[in-house]
């Protein structure tokens, strides 16, 4: 366990230029103490203590503000910046690696049961105000800008910005993929959009006519 607690805090260090030392992130970084409190939360799910679980899980949540359900499986390596705010569902899996900040959701939708919350490849970055909803897995990574709104899978390099979330990059270069059946443009509106400026050319031409027959008169 304190093996595990060094390997978190010297991850936290790597990524976070505001921690100093191993005693400032030991005792002052909510991140890590829902996670360590997490450890003995998941165990206790795991092994049919369910409201030892969530007894400790809701100590957690009211010591630090994040809110980790004891089922969810979180890797190592976790960096939980701030932490304000966020809320990790269930059945949610985080790989190692991962960096998530404040106000981020991984929850689910509706009243499905089974896997309903998403799952994290590693290394996956998930900014500010985020919101990951449903069982989709978000490939080893991803970049999910902040207040992104995230309802399906992404692949492995991507980054993925707005509401809902879409993919525009994929390892540093504009995502074009030829293959992708699912994001093309809507044909409707595109011809809708075609026709609407036909009929406005039509429109000042017939305008023009008019206008020049009232002058001949």
């Amino acid at each position: 366990m304190f093996e595990s607690i060094k390997n978190e805090i010297k991850a936290i260090k790597a990524r976070d230029p505001a921690a100093r030392s191993d005693i400032e992130v030991l005792l002052l970084y909510p991140g890590l103490h829902a996670l360590i409190w997490h450890r003995p939360a998941h165990w206790c799910y795991r092994n049919g203590h369910p409201l030892a679980a969530r007894a400790l899980s809701q100590i957690s949540r009211f010591f630090t503000g994040i809110e980790i359900h004891p089922g969810a499986k979180i890797g190592r390596g976790i960096l939980i910046d701030h932490g304000a705010g966020v809320v990790i569902g269930e059945t949610a899996v985080v790989g190692d690696g991962c960096t998530i900040y404040q106000g981020v959701t991984l929850g689910g939708t509706g009243k499905q049961t089974g896997k309903r919350h998403p799952t994290l490849g590693k290394n996956v970055m998930v900014g500010a105000g985020a919101k990951i909803l449903g069982p989709c897995v978000i490939a080893d990574g991803v970049k999910i800008a902040s207040n992104a709104v995230v309802l399906k899978g992404l692949p492995a390099g991507a980054t993925a910005v707005g509401v809902p979330a879409r993919v525009v990059r994929i390892n540093g270069k504009k995502a074009r993929d030829p293959l992708d059946h699912v994001n093309m443009p809507d044909p409707v509106a595109q011809e809708i959009s075609r026709l609407v400026t036909k009929l406005d050319d039509l429109s000042k031409k017939l305008d023009a006519v008019i206008s020049e027959e009232g002058e001949d008169g």
